[in-house]
């Protein structure tokens, strides 16, 4: 008999969520639906008119542009940017299957963290599907590099991650989080995190088209030795904090979930999908495992945060 808790998850309800692109500036809708068992991550673009772009995997083999965001090609010269903190939530949140629609080029920033999403996956809750869960299982290491900046997968019993980020910033400095995965944690400890910029890059940044809707609402802004938001930090290591989830969303475009660690340091958006493609550029390095046969101590999957509902409606299925 399968365990509840090694079954696929998807949302109870649907979301909607309306904003701006960080970068774009630009308003946009977007909604995220419950999807089938085994559909992974789905992303469509409402082109308007009634036209629809086809459902099409969220994925790394589809990364166009890693510059500041995660980028996809949808087909047709149709692309979306910044899908990693909406795949981040999910990924963290333990969602197996959703399908993402938007009517803009750019998912929206919200407060610059996953945290929008997370809560509204909380309230609304997860439904418990009839399918089993697929990891996939880290076997042998690989690891990309750009002069001393690296990532690397590696065979870990659990899902981890362990980042560090070096900024020659008295503010930012040297930080690093090392991360053993639960949807608990993930709500709690990464998803409040903001992304965050320089003042000295953003008319660099404008011209060139990026930032175009960034403001103190939705970043983190730097100035020289200090923290130009009201507010202050939300975690005292918020920068590392939020490469990690970053992260997060990146290695959830590899299609399902990964079964061991991932390290990285100086790491990005670039150096994300590149370990992914080196990842899948041979059989050996992995194998797809379903959950029962994962370890009888891997319990992530049943540390919820307080509130999150899992409705089964599958408890006389074996």
């Amino acid at each position: 008999m399968h365990k509840l808790s090694t079954r696929q998850r998807t949302l109870a309800s649907e979301l909607s969520f309306g904003g701006y692109g960080v970068h774009s500036g630009q308003p946009v809708t977007l909604t995220i639906a419950p999807a089938p068992p085994n559909s992974g991550y789905l992303i469509s673009r409402d082109l308007g008119d009634g036209r629809k772009t086809l459902p099409v995997q969220i994925h790394f083999s589809r990364v166009t542009r890693t510059t500041l965001c995660t980028t996809l090609d949808l087909g047709d010269s149709v692309s979306v940017a910044t899908v990693e903190h909406v795949v981040s939530a999910l990924s963290g949140m333990g969602v197996d299957n959703a399908l993402i629609t938007l009517d803009g080029g750019e998912c929206p920033i919200l407060d610059g963290s996953a945290r929008p999403f997370a809560q509204a996956i909380l309230e609304t809750g997860l439904e418990i599907q009839p399918a089993v869960r697929r990891f996939i299982k880290i076997v042998r290491a690989v690891t990309v590099r750009n002069n001393d900046a690296f990532a690397a997968l590696e065979p870990y019993n659990g899902r981890a991650l362990d980042l560090e980020i070096d900024f020659d910033s008295k503010v930012i400095g040297r930080q690093r989080m090392i991360f053993d995965w639960s949807p608990r944690k993930y709500y709690e400890d990464v998803s409040r995190a903001r992304t965050f910029g320089f003042v000295r890059d953003a008319k660099i940044l404008r011209q060139a088209g990026y930032a175009l809707g960034s403001s103190l609402d939705n970043s983190i802004t730097v100035h020289e030795d200090r923290i130009l938001n009201p507010g202050g930090l939300r975690y005292e290591d918020e920068f590392v904090r939020h490469k990690l989830l970053d992260a997060i969303g990146d290695l959830s475009l590899g299609g399902m979930p990964i079964y061991g660690r991932f390290r990285s340091y100086k790491g990005g958006h670039a150096l994300n999908a590149h370990v992914l493609s080196s990842l899948f550029a041979s059989d050996a390095n992995y194998e797809i495992v379903p959950a029962d046969d994962l370890p009888l101590d891997f319990d992530a999957l049943d540390d919820l945060p307080e509130g999150l509902e899992v409705h089964s409606y599958l408890r006389s299925v074996v």
